[in-house]
């Protein structure tokens, strides 16, 4: 694979990862699709309501983009969309009591789906801790000494080590 195959590769990659944590992030709340939870959760990031240009730009989404999106989440009371006070031109986004308090339960509902999530992956029998603590170890190990370079760097030292040993017991015995 040539230089340009490989970009085109990561490229594509890339894009094909983005859809899948789409559809993942879709299907995880039936009310608000992921692209409308990231549009929430940027409008939460300022101090003061943001223009809609501000939301789209933090966020990377053409302005038509951000403001279908505005309208989907305004019709369905998650914020609101009011004229700026200075120039009337320009739209402000702030999040309704309705969707704090709608994530408020959804956080709660998240961390207890974490936790399970956890629990179901921790070992409960004597068997089940044993294979753990193996697998630690031995992840741990393999960490330490392949990746790291630890390995290798001892390898190289002993072997750097017998070369010099060899090196000197030549010159020892061409002078004697």
């Amino acid at each position: 694979m040539d230089e340009l195959e490989q970009k085109v590769y990561i490229f594509a990659s890339i894009f094909a990862l983005a859809n899948k944590l789409q559809v993942l992030g879709d299907t995880f709340d039936k009310n608000i699709t992921i692209k409308q939870w990231l549009f929430i959760v940027s409008v939460s990031k300022f101090d003061d309501p943001p223009t809609l240009s501000e939301v789209a730009n933090f966020i990377g989404y053409s302005s038509q983009n951000a403001k279908r999106i505005a309208v989907v989440l305004n019709e369905r009371g998650y914020i609101t969309i009011i004229k700026d006070q200075d120039d009337a031109r320009t739209l402000r986004i702030s999040l309704t009591q309705k969707c704090t308090d709608y994530f408020t339960q959804r956080t709660q509902k998240e961390l207890q789906n974490m936790a399970d999530e956890v629990t179901a992956l921790l070992p409960v029998t004597k068997k089940e801790k044993q294979v753990w603590v193996f697998t630690a170890v031995t992840a741990g190990i393999t960490e330490e000494l392949l990746y790291r370079g630890f390995f290798f760097y001892l390898m190289g030292e002993i072997l750097l080590l017998f070369y010099f040993i060899v090196m000197c017991d030549k010159v020892f015995r061409t002078e004697h």
